[in-house]
C-alpha cells in the first residue's frame, strides 16, 4: 500500500511496451493478416523457384520471380498487423483510455511506435523467410525486411492520421494497382516516388525501368515517406485527438 503523500513511481517504458504487445497479440487481425502474408509468400515463392507457372510478355512468358509488384503484394496482408495497432485506438474510444492510463502522450505514442516496431520484425521475418529460402535468396533478408518494416510504418502513421484501419491498406494498395499503373507512362518521375515504386527499387526488382531509382534512392525515398507519416502521426495525436 502507498503512503498517503507518497509520489508513486512512473511507470517504465518496457512495462508500456509490453502493454501494447498484449493489446497486438490480443487483435484477431494481427493472426489474420500475418497467416495470410506468410501463405502467400510461400506460395508466390514456391511458384517463383519452381517456374512453374509463367504469365505472359510482351515478347516471351514471363517468370513470376522477374515481377516485382507480384513478388511484394504479400507486404499489404503484412502492414496490416501495424494499421490495426494504430486504427483500433479509434474504436469505441479505446484512446481516451490509452492516454488516461498513460500520463504523458509522448510516452504513449512512444511504447505504441516500439511495440508496432517489435511486432512487425518479428512477423516480417516469418513472413519473409519461406519464399527467400525457397528461391534460395537468404542474401536478400536484410532489404525485405527493411522495406516490409518501412511499409509498415507508412501504413501505420496514416492509419493514426486518417483514425481508420481501412483506409490505410486501401490507399497504400491501391498505389501500385492504379496510380502506378495509370500515370507510370505519362508521369514515371513522379511515380518513382511512390512508396510501392521505391520498395521495389529497394529491392531491385522494379515495375518499369522508367520508374525505377537505384536500391540507396529507393531506400531513402522510402525512408522519407515512413519519417513524414509517423511525424505525421505524432503531431495530430499529441495535439488533435483528446
Amino acid at each position: 500500500m502507498t503512503a498517503v503523500g507518497t509520489v508513486r513511481p512512473a511507470i517504465r517504458m518496457t512495462d508500456l511496451v509490453a502493454a501494447e504487445l498484449t493489446k497486438i497479440r490480443s487483435l484477431p487481425a494481427t493472426w489474420i493478416s500475418l497467416a495470410v502474408a506468410v501463405v502467400a509468400n510461400a506460395a508466390l515463392g514456391f511458384i517463383a523457384a519452381t517456374d512453374v507457372i509463367r504469365l505472359a510478355g510482351d515478347s516471351s512468358p514471363t517468370s513470376i520471380a522477374q515481377i516485382g509488384t507480384l513478388m511484394l503484394a504479400p507486404v499489404y496482408a503484412f502492414l496490416a498487423i501495424a494499421v490495426f495497432a494504430a486504427g483500433t485506438e479509434y474504436r469505441g474510444g479505446h484512446l481516451r483510455l490509452s492516454l488516461a492510463a498513460v500520463p504523458g502522450r509522448s510516452r504513449f505514442l512512444t511504447a505504441k511506435l516500439l511495440a508496432a516496431l517489435a511486432a512487425s520484425l518479428v512477423a516480417a521475418v516469418l513472413v519473409v523467410l519461406p519464399s527467400l529460402v525457397l528461391r534460395d535468396a537468404l542474401g536478400e533478408l536484410g532489404r525485405y525486411l527493411v522495406a516490409y518494416l518501412l511499409l509498415a510504418l507508412i501504413g501505420y502513421g496514416l492509419a493514426f492520421t486518417v483514425r481508420s484501419v481501412v483506409t490505410p491498406i486501401a490507399v497504400l494498395s491501391a498505389f501500385p494497382i492504379l496510380i502506378s499503373t495509370t500515370l507510370g507512362g505519362l508521369w514515371p518521375e513522379a511515380v518513382r516516388l511512390l512508396p510501392h515504386e521505391a520498395a521495389l527499387s529497394l529491392l531491385d526488382m522494379p515495375a518499369d525501368p522508367a520508374t525505377a531509382l537505384s536500391p540507396g534512392a529507393g531506400l531513402l525515398v522510402l525512408a522519407a515517406w515512413a519519417a513524414g507519416s509517423v511525424a505525421t502521426a505524432w503531431i495530430l495525436v499529441t495535439r488533435r485527438d483528446v
